[in-house]
This record gives C-alpha cells, structure tokens and sequence, in this order.
C-alpha cells in the first residue's frame, strides 16, 4: 500500500503546485488503481489490490506510453510524441529501478537454478520466479526469450 500513498501524496502536491501535465498523469494512475480494486472487490478481496499489483498497473501503463510514443514519431507527430514521454517520465518516478542486462542475466540464472529447471517445460517456473522477484523492474516481453535461450 505503500506505493498508493506514495502516488496520492503527489497527487496532493501536484495540485497545490499547479503542475497540470503532471497531475493529469497521476489522475490517470489513481484511475486505473481505482478500477483494479474495483474488480477485486468483485473477487471478494475488500482490501484492494497489494503493491505488486500496482507496480504491474504502472508497469503496463509505461509500455502502452512508449508503443504509443513510437506510433506517433512515425507519423511525424512529435509534439504528440513527447506528451507520452513524459508520462512515461512521471510514471517511472514510483517504479523501483530497472535491472541492467547483466542484471537481468544473474536475476534468470539465479531463477533457473532455484527451480533446478533444466528444459523448456520449466520455463513456465522460472518465470514465476522472476515474476514474484522482479514485478516492475524488469521487462518479462525482453526476459521471456531470454529464458528460453538459457533453457532451450
């Protein structure tokens, strides 16, 4: 819960700082939070969604930015374009660091060898691993493959 906390308390200075780009950002963040803990009242979980829900949210909300930011250089609408990275920029700000490659790498081998996984059939494993280790600071569309090199 701490991340919610985190993002409402920017929200608050956002809008004493009159940052409109900014705050349209982290309303959109609240949103989104919002419907996810709508849909789990629905499952009958009361409390809301955990943390690593949330870093999922924004992690998926980053990716859509950056698609959408490649779309619009394409089209040669840049001012567009820039609009999203800075979302990006805004969202990024409550994400936990990135792991570097090599990081990435030691992260995968340690998860390998935590499962003893030694075929593709136990990429499904390692990946729930990593999954539960690393929501939000690594990229599961780059791991994937990754994994599947090591185990393949």
């Amino acid at each position: 819960m701490e991340l919610r906390t985190r993002v409402s308390t920017a929200l608050k200075e956002a809008m004493k700082a009159k940052e409109a780009d900014r705050l349209s950002t982290l309303r959109l963040i609240t949103a989104a939070i919002k419907d996810r803990d709508i849909e789990a009242r629905g499952e009958g979980k009361d409390e809301g969604v955990g943390d690593a829900v949330v870093l999922a949210i924004m992690g998926k909300m980053v990716k859509q930015r950056q698609e959408s930011a490649k779309i619009y250089e394409e089209a040669g609408r840049l001012e567009l374009a820039q609009d999203e990275l800075s979302e990006i920029k805004t969202i990024e700000e409550f994400l936990p660091r990135q792991l570097s490659e090599d990081e990435a790498a030691a992260a995968i081998e340690s998860a390998i060898a935590e499962v003893d996984a030694s075929s593709i059939r136990d990429m499904g494993k390692v990946m729930g691993i990593l999954k539960g280790k690393y929501t939000g600071q690594m990229d599961f569309g780059k791991t994937g493959p990754m994994v599947k090199e090591k185990l393949g």
